[in-house]
């Protein structure tokens, strides 16, 4: 599969690289803190993440003011697995260089679907940060080596956690898998309760 730059011209439609007034040498310096396990590991909210200067601008500028959350991604993974989308963008922060597969909202057919031949990859250096657009397929970041990766997450707060409550499962209602998370994954991930609407190969970058 060919892995693409954040600079190229086809993430525009997927997202923008933050600008340098976004400094990350806090989140970094804490982020060196935590060891890479061998699992996927997410974490919506971490409070040392969510104190000093770049929470703030990102609480202030980014979601203009809205309570956020900042949390992380870990671990090891070649996989695709699953899609999601949230109704608001999400800031992703490349502690260790990684890979994002993504695709777009509008390409979901009819009884939510997704061929995840349209999917794309694309490299994310360390110590970069993206805006993912609300449109945006995305889920777990990819190794780029052997090691692992560390991802830091914002998002509106509550954003990932458990629902409150039952839905009634009818439109893309039916793809809610947390608060303002809508999920389709591949069958051979196993995802408990997840809709499998993803059609195609589980991409795998280990191959």
């Amino acid at each position: 599969m060919e892995i693409k730059k954040i600079t190229d011209k086809e993430f525009a439609q997927y997202g923008r690289v933050l600008d340098a007034h976004y400094d990350f040498n806090a989140i970094i310096e804490t982020m060196g803190n935590y060891e890479i396990p061998e699992d996927v590991v997410y974490v919506p909210s971490v409070p040392e993440l969510e104190t000093g200067r770049t929470s703030i601008d990102i609480k202030m500028r980014f979601f203009g003011e809205m309570p956020t959350q900042i949390g992380y991604c870990i671990g090891k993974n070649t996989k695709l697995n699953a899609l999601e989308y949230h109704r608001s963008s999400e800031i992703d922060i490349a502690i260790t260089d990684l890979i994002l597969l993504l695709g777009k909202q509008q390409d979901i057919e009819d009884l939510f679907t997704y061929d995840t031949s349209k999917v794309e990859a694309f490299f994310v250096p360390a110590g970069v940060g993206v805006e993912l657009y609300a449109t945006t397929l995305h889920y777990a970041p990819c190794n780029a080596d052997d090691n692992g990766f560390k991802c830091v997450v914002a998002l509106p707060k509550d954003t990932n956690t458990d629902l409150m409550t039952c839905h009634s499962r009818s439109f893309d209602d039916k793809l809610l898998f947390a608060k303002n998370k809508w999920l389709i994954a591949h069958e051979e991930a196993k995802i408990e309760g997840a809709v499998n609407g993803l059609v195609g190969e589980n991409i795998d970058l280990a191959k």
